[in-house]
């Protein structure tokens, strides 16, 4: 295997034994498995603000989307890169690989390909501007920033408690109230609640990461929230964390029971029950079937909410007719 240096001369004249491929090097630096935790939010908002206001622009929508998958791009490369820039990879880590630090990827390829991203981001951000007003200017740099910020700059917020937080406000607050307002114009309730409980569930991702990582980020020196709480209660703040979006949506729907349809998102409940366990019992490399399952909850649980928003819409669409006849 290279070393960082070495890697960031010739990652593809000298390939590791374990080199993927160019596509599977790419692959691994951007990590599509996980846009689903920004793609996702942004539908089911879209969905919550069509059942609420029957409002929907399809180019704001697209622009929408499209700034979600770039923030979380930029998040995954630029972790991958900080790990190599910081030589923080040593042999007791059981995460993913990290394409800069296996060689598979240069470290000059790597920042060329985070510009990229982030001029693409800017590009995306600007039109979001024309059509939301100037607070996604501010939208727009914040992202990037706490996106440069995890894992890049003198203070990296990796290697703090605050990651889950983090996550919370830019894959659920950020992401579901800024979809609203932009196709409405303003924030529902209804939409802060939805927004809590998907960044609830996209910190469970990042809560599984850090517990899978926990001897390597402290042998690093990496302070995360797995590091400085204990074992107990990081599982029970795991367990809190995927349960509380059931009882969110609850609440949405007894403040109004018309909405009723919202809780065809319990059919996904079965499996969230399912992960506290399995993050007790397995360890090590096993764990990335339990951060990957955090990943499809979350898309199986804003798909449900996505056809139940739909059929809310329906039902009140129907029942106007009937009274208006």
């Amino acid at each position: 295997m290279s070393s960082p240096n070495s890697s960031s001369e010739k990652p593809h004249s000298e390939h590791p034994v374990d080199y993927p491929g160019l596509l599977g090097a790419w692959l691994a630096f951007t990590r599509p498995k996980t846009w689903g935790l920004t793609v996702a939010p942004v539908m089911a908002a879209l969905a919550l603000v069509w059942s609420e206001q029957h409002i929907f622009d399809p180019i704001i929508a697209l622009f929408t989307v499209s700034v979600a998958v770039l923030m979380q791009m930029l998040t995954n490369m630029e972790n991958d890169l900080g790990y190599t820039e910081r030589k923080a990879e040593v042999g007791n880590r059981r995460g993913l690989p990290r394409a800069t630090t296996r060689g598979w990827i240069s470290v000059s390829a790597a920042k060329a390909a985070i510009r990229a991203v982030i001029v693409l981001g800017l590009l995306n951000t600007a039109v979001l501007i024309h059509f939301g007003g100037w607070v996604f200017t501010v939208v727009g740099i914040a992202s990037i920033i706490a996106a440069y910020c995890y894992m890049g700059g003198p203070k990296p917020i990796a290697y703090t408690p605050f990651g889950e937080c983090l996550v919370l406000i830019f894959f659920g607050l950020t992401s579901v109230c800024g979809t609203f307002y932009l196709q409405a114009g303003f924030v529902s309730l209804n939409a802060v609640l939805l927004s809590v409980a998907l960044g609830c569930i996209a910190s469970a991702v990042l809560a599984v990461n850090n517990f899978r990582d926990r001897a390597h980020d402290a042998s690093v020196g990496r302070r995360t929230l797995a590091v400085v709480m204990s074992e107990e209660g990081f599982l029970k703040l795991f367990e809190a964390m995927i349960v509380l979006p059931y009882i969110l949506v609850a609440i949405i729907v007894v403040k109004d029971m018309t909405y009723w349809p919202y809780f065809l998102v319990m059919a996904s409940f079965p499996d969230c029950m399912r992960l506290p366990e399995k993050l007790k019992k397995l360890e090590h490399e096993a764990l990335n079937e339990v951060m990957f399952a955090c990943v499809k909850l979350e898309v199986k649980f804003c798909g449900l909410f996505v056809i139940g928003a739909l059929i809310q819409s329906l039902l009140m669409q129907l029942t106007v007719r009937q009274f208006t006849l």
